[in-house]
């Protein structure tokens, strides 16, 4: 009887120590019993008695999905190669293992089909211009097709678009073209900036007596700092009006 009983005790701690489950705090527990989906487990030691029951574990932190290299067709045809980074949580682990097989699998999977959709729908120039908007569309597309999974889009982030060859000379001498457009734009209101200040400047100097003097002599006194400058004296107006005055008398 002892020997029993001592045999017992062996085989009932043998089955607690079998059935101890770990779940960690970034983690829940599904655990199911005959099959059926019974509650879910919250981190700590939780018994789980075997053949009987059987737990399956959910990580619940943040995870990154690269969405790998998909070649996609804007809405003005042109054919370019695009990835993207997708980020996501479970929210409710047990919609995460009950509604959808493979849910990592499932979100990569609807993440590259949804990025060749949103694409397709822009063109290309909104493509580039636009990338963080596009980002958003197709996390909340994503978002709403993954809800009933219990699992939430945090964000999408497309990471490199990869344009044709001859697509990215165009591109270069579209850009090149614009920068010399603005360059001469520029160098135009430059030139009628100096032209309204100019005036401006005539205007005074014809306006005050012997301005017009003052500044050739000032003109003359930068030119004689250096000897090999040739300097020819054109005497102003006034003088020669001057002169003229003198003679008539």
């Amino acid at each position: 009887m002892g020997v029993f009983l001592v045999i017992l005790v062996i085989f009932v701690l043998f089955i607690l120590l079998i059935s101890i489950r770990q779940v960690n705090q970034y983690e829940r527990g599904i655990k199911f019993q005959f099959g059926k989906y019974y509650k879910m487990a919250a981190p700590g030691w939780r018994l789980v008695l075997p053949i009987f029951q059987s737990m399956t574990k959910v990580d619940i932190r943040v995870k990154a999905v690269d969405v790998p290299d998909q070649d996609a067709i804007t809405k003005d045809n042109v054919t370019l190669n695009v990835n993207a980074v997708l980020y996501y949580k479970v929210i409710a682990a047990e919609k995460a293992i009950l509604e959808v097989e493979h849910f990592y699998y499932a979100v990569s999977q609807l993440a590259q089909t949804t990025m060749r959709d949103v694409v397709g729908e822009v063109t290309l120039d909104e493509l580039l211009s636009k990338r963080d908007d596009i980002s958003d569309r197709i996390q909340q597309i994503v978002d709403a097709a993954t809800d009933p999974w219990g699992i939430k889009v945090v964000s999408v982030d497309l990471k490199h678009i990869e344009l044709p060859k001859d697509m990215q000379r165009t591109i270069a001498k579209q850009a090149e073209a614009e920068r010399e457009r603005r360059a001469v734009i520029i160098k135009a209101e430059g030139e009628v900036l100096a032209a309204d200040n100019m005036a401006k400047a005539a205007g005074i100097l014809a306006g005050s007596n012997g301005a017009l003097h003052l500044r050739t002599l000032q003109s003359i006194n930068d030119l004689s700092s250096d000897q090999s400058n040739t300097v020819i004296f054109a005497l102003p107006l006034e003088i020669l009006r001057a002169f003229e005055g003198m003679t008539k008398k």
